[in-house]
């Protein structure tokens, strides 16, 4: 199969994606090989220890850092031939990014910081607010648009960091330990939000977790160790 046809099929792909770091005179490789293919609609886990590459390995799925060797294709486009402007317009198209501390910009009330990756697209502020409106009503937060993070719970930061991830209509949201900042009954709530847009949306999320009750909950359990990623 060609590396295009694999491509087209899949909303993410990778092909013997390697990391390695200089360290002195050493080179430490932490990614090795990895195969990955992601499709339309469909929850993928990554597991493992910490330190074993699960970050590394989200940040080259997304863009945001160069593999030493291999390919990351994103809704059919290989992102190392891409320029990092072309590159930041299709993570802001194609991507959605939740942490697991929400990374919302404190000056910025719910509705606005939900707003930013429609502005940064060139959407105007009139429809902006319009989709962001209707997303934050979504995620139950219709009732605080107007409140600044540090006036948010916790849960309902995690949800703005949703509903931002997901206001583009993204074929692909990567979430980094996104309950991993929460008391177990909010994340339960967080979990059931998550699963319920993703099939509602039909948007393919890529979860890094070490609770392996969301993990469950995945279409599909991938475990990152020594550099390779095998299914459990």
């Amino acid at each position: 199969m060609s590396e295009s046809g694999m491509s087209d099929k899949a909303i993410l792909s990778c092909r013997n994606l390697g990391k390695s770091y200089e360290e002195g005179p050493e080179s430490v490789q932490v990614l090795a090989g990895l195969q990955l293919e992601l499709h339309p609609g469909e929850r993928v886990a990554i597991v493992g220890k910490s330190g074993s590459g699960k970050s590394t390995l989200l940040n080259l799925l997304g863009g945001l850092d160069t593999p030493t060797e291999g390919s990351v294709w994103l809704d059919g486009e290989e992102l190392s031939a891409l320029s990092e402007k072309k590159r930041g317009l299709l993570r802001n198209r194609a991507l959605g990014f939740v942490y697991q501390f929400h990374h919302l910009l404190p000056e910025f009330t719910a509705l606005e910081n939900v707003c930013m990756p429609l502005l940064i697209g060139k959407t105007a502020i009139p429809e902006a607010r319009q989709r962001a409106m209707a997303l934050l009503e979504r995620v139950g937060l219709g009732h605080r648009l107007e409140h600044k993070p540090a006036e948010l719970s916790g849960g309902e930061r995690q949800r703005v960091a949703i509903a931002r991830a997901l206001v583009n209509n993204p074929g692909l949201v990567m979430l980094d330990e996104p309950t991993g900042n929460l008391d177990s009954h909010t994340a339960e709530g967080i979990q059931d939000l998550m699963l319920e847009l993703s099939t509602s949306m039909r948007t393919a999320f890529l979860v890094v977790t070490h609770d392996m009750n969301l993990a469950r909950q995945m279409d599909r359990v991938l475990q990152l160790q020594e550099g390779c990623l095998t299914p459990i």
